[in-house]
């Protein structure tokens, strides 16, 4: 069975670019972004991997750990880190996977035989502490990803797993937010003291609860 949203992600342990890791202990009680690559010194990725390096700050602020993987050997990803160091004029921090074997390609459904028989297709996840999955998302080959919609959609996870509240189309961190259906406005009212906009009696918005 393929891996689904609300699945627990499967930990693994392996080899990467900071040595080898057990994916639970890495992540401990944080949050995760795990994202594939087809293969080392692609240019796409290439662009891809330096910006997730320069966002790294953004990502820690977040309690978030990032982890690249792709089917090469280890000797590829540092040389490849030293490219995206080079070209995208960066310092790249985190862990790069070998998977070689390809166990975690297929643990986590990267691997679509129609795109590719033997590359892992350009897939991202976003783990939770309760070690779930909480986003997935598979972009084609030719277009890169957004790690700036990424961190958008890390700030709407956590405040929404703490909060009973949903964000809405277009939502930034400090912008109003939905209350969720399951709360009636009356005690909407109670419960988010900045105020309720009734707009419709299943559209209501208030203030982000945390600003």
């Amino acid at each position: 069975m393929s891996l689904r949203l609300g699945d627990i992600a499967p930990n693994f342990k392996a080899q990467t670019t900071a040595g080898e890791i057990d994916l639970y202990e890495y992540l401990g009680t944080g949050w995760g972004v795990l994202f594939s690559h087809p293969a080392d010194y692609t240019p796409v990725c290439t662009t891809e991997l330096g910006k997730t390096a320069s966002l790294q700050a953004e990502f820690e602020k977040r309690n978030v750990k990032v982890l690249a993987l792709s089917v090469d050997p280890l000797d590829k990803h540092k040389g490849w880190i030293n490219d995206i160091n080079e070209t995208q004029h960066v310092t790249v921090g985190f862990p790069i996977i070998a998977d070689e074997d390809k166990s975690i390609a297929h643990a986590y459904g990267m691997i679509h035989p129609n795109a590719s028989e033997t590359f892992t297709v350009r897939s991202l996840f976003i783990i939770g502490p309760d070690k779930k999955v909480k986003l997935m998302i598979t972009y084609p080959a030719s277009t890169g990803r957004n790690f700036v919609e990424v961190l958008r959609v890390i700030d709407s996870l956590q405040l929404t797993a703490n909060f009973s509240v949903a964000t809405p189309a277009d939502w930034k961190e400090g912008e109003d937010v939905i209350v969720v259906p399951a709360v009636s406005t009356e005690d909407a009212i109670k419960k988010f003291p900045k105020g309720v906009n009734v707009v419709k009696p299943y559209l209501r918005y208030t203030p982000q609860p945390n600003k």
